[in-house]
């Protein structure tokens, strides 16, 4: 893993710190930018955001999803988590945490939109960060492509409704224009853009190895801008959000504690699972990892369309993406050390190499 992905808790922390500082000397900065938006978008937030996504999306190999029926277990698994566990989880970690346990320490009228930033996290479930989880577990990258393929395709179709459904739960108005429109600007256009990059890359190439080659040199080197975005994104949301982070520092330790809570409880849940269905480790390790981290870019944009840049439920994002990270770390440590509980599913060419 680059060093730059492998601390990105650390850049993101100094990213909040910068965020802060520039919105106590420069407010009137910060105040400019917010304000270069139409409707629900602010453009400066969507073109970082498109940085973020784009990179991811033109990994994504949707010929891959011809393969979905190989490792029919570990995808039962990873559907099942992502799109009927996790999300209502999430949801009821937000009622449980911030209309009780930490009610009498936020403000009032405030605790719907912590919940809805933590359904936005929760209803989102990870891209890109898994191939990496993936290849440091020694996952099967063929199975890990086409889980995130399998998982974008739903994600374009599902992803709306499930937040409108938990949003209207927990008696929060849907702003469905704005929430459709997110989903079409943060997953549909940097989809539909990744997929023709791809494709015009891979018809120039003499040989398909080649083209995958190509896609995979391309994507390395746009890489960094995914980060950059998400750093610069970060910035500016704690720019707004400087005066009630400073004013009240433990909202970032209340917002992580439900989020931690999610976050091992579900890989718990998709482990044990792979686990008592003598999943292989190559498949099991990818499979709960994919159910236990975030697409926190998506979660970020819905959050900034649907409540605005300064808002408490942009926040919870944020904050998600400080989390998701040291926890992703030490579940891959776990992951590495608990192998021996799964059937060998390495091929005689992997386990040669590896001897060697």
């Amino acid at each position: 893993m680059p060093i730059f992905e492998r601390y990105l808790s650390v850049w993101v922390a100094l990213a909040i710190v910068g965020g802060l500082v520039l919105g106590q000397i420069a407010p009137g900065l910060v105040g400019g930018l917010a304000g270069l938006e139409y409707g629900s978008v602010n453009f400066v937030v969507a073109i970082l955001i498109w940085f973020m996504v784009y990179p991811m999306m033109v990994a994504v190999d949707f010929t891959s999803l011809s393969r979905v029926h190989e490792r029919p277990k570990g995808l039962i698994i990873t559907l099942v988590v992502n799109w009927l566990i996790k999300p209502f989880t999430m949801a009821a970690l937000g009622l449980l945490f911030f209309e009780v346990v930490f009610a009498p320490f936020i403000e009032p009228g405030t605790a719907g939109q912590y919940i809805a930033g933590m359904i936005l996290l929760g209803a989102a479930p990870c891209t890109a960060m898994v191939f990496v989880w993936s290849q440091l577990t020694r996952g099967d990258p063929n199975y890990t492509l086409v889980q995130v393929s399998l998982n974008d395709v739903i994600m374009v179709f599902a992803y709306a409704p499930i937040v409108a459904l938990l949003l209207g739960v927990t008696d929060i108005t849907v702003p469905w224009e704005t929430l459709v429109l997110s989903v079409v600007l943060y997953v549909v256009v940097p989809l539909a853009a990744g997929v023709l990059t791809r494709m015009r890359m891979t018809r120039r190439a003499s040989s398909p190895a080649r083209g995958a080659a190509a896609v995979a040199a391309f994507t390395a080197r746009i890489k960094p801008l995914s980060i950059l975005g998400l750093l610069a994104t970060v910035v500016l949301l704690f720019g707004f959000q400087g005066e009630v982070i400073l004013d009240r520092p433990l909202i970032i330790a209340m917002i992580a504690v439900p989020l931690l809570i999610q976050s091992y409880g579900m890989f718990a849940v998709a482990y044990w699972a792979a686990r008592a269905w003598r999943v292989p480790h190559a498949v099991a390790a990818p499979c709960a990892m994919i159910g236990t981290s975030n697409f926190f870019e998506l979660a970020v944009a819905v959050a900034i369309g649907l409540f605005g840049l300064n808002s408490i439920a942009a926040l919870v994002t944020v904050v998600g993406v400080l989390v998701e990270v040291p926890v992703m770390l030490s579940l891959v440590w776990f992951a590495n050390r608990t192998r021996h509980w799964f059937p060998d599913g390495e091929t005689p060419i992997r386990r040669a190499q590896q001897r060697s």
